[in-house]
């Protein structure tokens, strides 16, 4: 198997990656293409770093397992078949599962630094950096960790403009300008899309 056209899309959280991904994985099969989210790679909330409030800071590159990150990006790539647990944020409601991800021709790589850890980045053929403003950000957000992770209003808020907010501007931003395409998602992001879901297929033809 050749090694796989590997594209790395990151942006801002609440930036609109996850519902960007899932339209784009929506229109390929799992034969076709891999998605490999950061996500999954969280340290346990025990080796955490906590601020000067006590309060875990999960937006530090040092929260992620980017040495483990990077070793399944690699497996992937050498055509090897990968099981991982579910990181499921120490949400009491969920119950992790066992994630299987297949070698495909085409790879997504998807989280918030996989531009900016280097050995991450060099894997990648092509990197995608999804914007939003920042209000579009927020909403977003409290809506996600609200749902999906468990946490309340104040928590949320907090985290954004304690946590988020300081790591976005110093080490997220900047890498803006070091990725081959932009895209706005405020309010849609069809058109990109489907450029992107054209280059794919001419990447598998």
């Amino acid at each position: 198997m050749a090694k796989p056209y590997t594209i790395g899309i990151t942006g801002g959280s609440g930036s609109g990656k996850t519902y960007f991904l899932k339209n784009l994985a929506d229109r390929f099969t799992d034969d076709q293409l891999c998605l490999i989210s950061q996500d999954n790679y969280y340290h346990p909330r025990e080796r955490q770093k906590e601020d000067d409030r006590g309060v875990k800071n999960f937006d530090l590159p040092e929260a992620i397992d980017h040495v483990q990150f990077h070793k399944d990006i690699l497996q992937l790539k050498s055509g090897q078949e990968l099981h991982k647990t579910e990181y499921t944020f120490n949400n009491p409601n969920a119950t992790p599962k066992t994630l299987v991800f297949k070698p495909a021709p085409v790879l997504i790589v998807e989280g918030l630094f996989v531009q900016y850890f280097p050995e991450i980045e060099k894997e990648l053929d092509l990197s995608i950096f999804i914007e939003a403003k920042d209000y579009v950000k927020l909403s977003r957000r409290i809506r996600r960790d609200s749902e999906e992770r468990g946490y309340d209003l104040d928590d949320v808020l907090y985290r954004y403009h304690h946590h988020v907010m300081p790591v976005y501007e110093r080490l997220i931003e900047p890498i803006k300008h070091n990725a081959d395409l932009v895209i706005p998602n405020n309010s849609h992001f069809e058109r990109a899309l489907h450029v992107l879901i054209l280059a794919i297929q001419a990447k598998l033809n």
